[in-house]
């Protein structure tokens, strides 16, 4: 069975809004991941925050203080996913990177294991739990851990280009490259901790554009969009 770990933003929960949810849009991922359960696949997903504070984005108090605030955010947003996947009747576990009794159980390997095998999702947050790591750091983390066969981050551009194509009309578009390529080229797409620790433990990441239609869906399902980035 296919064990994916697939990253949410949460700038994608609040699509327009300044800050908060859309549940449109929250509604249209889930429906997506409904329909991506039905194949057989086990499916992690990893939330970040910052729909609702990002560390960086207080200059004003100590950066490891404001890293812990921005990993809090991310246990709003994973309580709100789950409750959400509850509504469309999807069992659904939390587990965090700390623990919060009665909201958020520990990260714990054999447990997770043991629920995505039981037909359950489950929603990690607190990134790492630790400041100066990022939630592409963590996803690839977790997926490492978890013995995933892919990780999917679903971002605002749709592939991965020698250079950017906003400012670029003649950008090269790769559907595959490597993550030697990636860092020689230092192309940015995703952070050096996340490409060095996927380079040295051959996991792929598949990045794609997150609001295309039913992208999500079809990544999941192992549609070939996007790029995506191997040793």
């Amino acid at each position: 069975m296919r064990r994916v770990i697939l990253k949410i933003s949460g700038e994608s929960l609040k699509s327009n809004k300044p800050y908060g949810f859309d549940d449109n849009t929250i509604n249209l991922i889930i429906n997506q991941i409904k329909e991506a359960i039905k194949f057989d696949i086990q499916l992690v997903l990893l939330v970040g925050g910052g729909n609702i504070f990002r560390g960086k984005d207080l200059a004003s108090i100590d950066k490891y203080k404001a890293d812990e605030i921005g990993m809090l955010s991310t246990v709003i947003n994973g309580l709100y996913f789950s409750e959400m996947l509850k509504n469309n009747k999807i069992d659904n576990k939390i587990y965090g990177s700390f623990e919060i009794t009665d909201i958020v159980k520990l990260f714990n390997k054999n447990e997770i294991i043991n629920d995505l095998e039981n037909n359950k999702i489950v929603i990690l947050v607190g990134g790492t739990g630790h400041p100066y790591f990022t939630t592409d750091t963590g996803v690839v983390l977790r997926g490492i851990e978890l013995n995933c066969d892919e990780v999917i981050l679903a971002k605002s551009i749709d592939a991965v280009y020698d250079s950017d194509p906003a400012i670029n009309k003649n950008a090269k578009k790769y559907d595959t490259i490597t993550f030697d390529e990636i860092l020689e080229k230092k192309l940015g797409v995703i952070d050096l901790t996340s490409a060095v620790l996927c380079s040295e433990n051959n996991m792929p990441i598949r990045i794609f554009l997150s609001t295309g239609e039913n992208n999500i869906l079809k990544v999941i399902k192992g549609e070939n969009i996007g790029t995506l980035i191997t040793v």
